[in-house]
């Protein structure tokens, strides 16, 4: 990917002619360089309206190209958006995400975000890790990251999940990462902060929702198990899907065989469903998601 500074415009709008004349007019019109761009025309009609269909893009400006920087670029998209009646937004790629980790016991998906944020493949701000167990609290502190222990029993979930968000709010976190973090959170949670909380699930969703899907895919008998990056909802394992992969398996491989070979998956499929969402690469429409990848 190119390393020069540019801004990600991502939006959606009623389908209809003219849409990529109008954005793109706009961009040329004030001398913008675009660096890439993505389409997608969805046919089938728009959630709870019963007609329609619905356009996505993404487009990369280069930043330098343009006379104005990113405050003025709203202020003059705006008109266009609201014509479109567009759902809009657009990022600099100057300015880091700020992503607080969740994770409990296991910590494959926690070891691979932290290299990959360590050799800047993954060039973000870690401003916490949240966990409910305290037995990775060394290893997180020896990378300089904060980590913050905040227990979960049946008595104390409500405080939990009023402290978990307290610390997002506080370490201004833009995306929340369930590195396998095994506790449901609270509707509440998952309503302030709608499409910004990723989780990675050990299972090819929709097949295996809940606890421990390894055990429920050997009572099956499946041959390929997977995993599934996905936006948390109040509804259990049922966001909106990101990212997902599997692998091959048969009958001589027990429940801990499949749970050794989904951790592999699981850490891809995470780091990738995560990169979508912080490079603005994922549109979210009803129940489905449009990935530009």
């Amino acid at each position: 990917m190119h390393r020069e500074r540019f801004f990600t415009l991502a939006a959606s709008c009623p389908d209809r002619t003219g849409i990529i004349a109008r954005v793109t007019g706009f961009i040329a019109e004030h001398r913008g360089w675009v660096l890439e761009s993505s389409f997608h025309s969805d046919e089938g009609p728009e959630p709870g309206s019963g007609h329609g269909s619905r356009y996505f893009m993404r487009i990369e400006v280069k930043a330098d190209a343009l006379p104005f920087m990113l405050g003025e670029f709203r202020e003059r998209f705006a008109p266009i958006a609201r014509e479109l009646e567009m759902d809009w937004k657009i990022t600099d790629s100057a300015v880091k995400k700020r992503v607080v980790i969740l994770v409990s016991k296991q910590e494959h998906c926690l070891y691979d975000l932290l290299a990959r944020w360590q050799s800047k493949e993954l060039d973000i701000e870690i401003p916490c890790v949240i966990s409910n167990h305290d037995s990775l609290k060394g290893f997180v502190e020896w990378h300089g990251i904060p980590f913050h222990h905040v227990p979960v029993t049946s008595d104390n979930k409500a405080r939990a999940n009023a402290e978990i968000q307290r610390l997002f709010e506080e370490s201004r976190g833009d995306t929340m990462v369930l590195a396998r973090y095994m506790q449901i959170l609270a509707p509440e949670l998952c309503a302030a902060h709608p499409r910004r909380i990723l989780n990675i699930h050990h299972s090819f969703l929709p097949s295996f929702v809940g606890a421990k899907p390894y055990h429920q895919a050997y009572q099956r008998g499946v041959k390929l198990i997977g995993a599934t990056c996905h936006y948390v909802t109040a509804e259990l394992d049922q966001g909106p899907i990101v990212e997902q992969d599997v692998i091959r398996i048969d009958h001589s491989d027990s429940p801990e065989d499949m749970v050794r070979y989904g951790k592999d998956i699981e850490k891809t499929v995470l780091a990738r469903g995560l990169r979508y969402h912080l490079e603005d690469r994922v549109l979210v429409h009803g129940h489905k998601t449009v990935v530009f990848r």
